[in-house]
């Protein structure tokens, strides 16, 4: 089999490669030009009592977009406003508590420069992003900040590619730096995102996913082992829980006690729960997470765990089938 690339295939890697290190410049440049402007900035938004209103039009309205989904997801209120649908009435969506970030590489769109107007009628703080700091949007803006490339990675010097890959990079910078001002958690980030893995990791509760009342396998220690047998069996759990006359847990009795119990005394009829239980059942409470039970159980081998009370009286239990549905697993 022939190993070497096609000329085609050598050439799009090549392609790709020139793509990769002129965007990559791009940042790397945008980097070294960071100054005290950009600390400015984030003073503007970690400093706002509204939202943060992220405009543009074309290429540089899709890197807005992102750039306002990735702001609202980290801590700091924003959405996107579209710099055409502005001017057609959804510059009612400001009020005097925002700040506009206008996105323009040219910083000529006309369509921004009149949110611009709108926006210092109404005493609205606007933070530019352009490539060209002489431009009427950047000297006009309350601040600016520079995401100027010496080419873009497109052949023909056209399509923005690193331009936008500079924008989009210098928004997350913003984020980021608001993000750690703000001490925003993991816990933060799931309450933003409880559709998510990690908000279903961060969020789910036992008491969410446990099984309880009617629902739960509950027997004497001295119930008769072909009664437990039953039980086990029409609560479908693989176990039953053994508790005292106070209701709480002393035991548990699951299929593998079973297995162990008629290897070792034969004839299990005449036997109690208590002849075969396990003692000192591992619980946890009901308001942990459900994730650290996932753990208590991975760490312990364990298929089920009792949830009590700070009483230590039985509220519920887990079984790991109950987190794989959840998806907290």
């Amino acid at each position: 089999m022939n190993s070497t690339p096609s000329p085609i295939a050598s050439e799009s890697i090549a392609s790709a490669r020139r793509t990769l290190s002129i965007e990559g410049n791009a940042l790397r440049a945008l980097h070294d030009r960071l100054d005290d402007s950009f600390a400015r900035a984030v003073g503007m938004v970690l400093a706002c009592e509204g939202r943060v209103v992220v405009s543009g039009l074309g290429k540089s309205g899709h890197i807005a977009r992102k750039i306002a989904a990735t702001l609202a997801s980290t801590g700091t209120p924003s959405f996107f406003m579209h710099g055409v649908e502005a001017l057609h009435g959804d510059l009612g969506m400001l009020t005097a508590r925002d700040i506009v970030l206008a996105i323009s590489y040219s910083g000529a769109a006309s369509e921004l420069l009149t949110v611009l107007t709108v926006a210092k009628r109404m005493g609205i703080p606007l933070i530019a992003i352009t490539g060209n700091p002489q431009s009427q949007l950047a000297v006009n803006a309350d601040l600016h900040l520079d995401v100027h490339v010496e080419q873009e990675a497109c052949p023909l010097n056209l399509a923005p590619t690193a331009s936008t890959t500079a924008t989009l990079a210098l928004g997350d910078a913003i984020a980021v730096a608001c993000l750690e001002a703000r001490g925003f958690s993991s816990e933060d980030f799931a309450r933003s995102h409880p559709g998510g893995a990690l908000g279903r990791r961060l969020l789910t509760l036992v008491r969410d996913v446990m099984r309880s009342g009617d629902a739960l396998p509950v027997v004497r220690a001295e119930t008769a082992i072909p009664q437990a047998l039953e039980e086990m069996s029409r609560k479908g759990m693989g176990m039953t829980i053994v508790v005292d006359e106070h209701r709480r847990p002393v035991g548990i009795f699951t299929d593998g006690d079973l297995r162990r119990l008629i290897s070792a005394r034969g004839d299990i009829r005449p036997l109690a729960v208590a002849d075969g239980m396990s003692p000192n059942p591992k619980t946890v409470p009901p308001g942990s997470l459900a994730v650290e039970a996932a753990t208590l159980m991975n760490d312990n081998r364990l298929t089920q765990v009792l949830v009590v009370d700070d009483n230590g009286l039985l509220l519920g239990a887990l079984h790991m089938h109950d987190l794989l549905a959840a998806k907290v697993i």
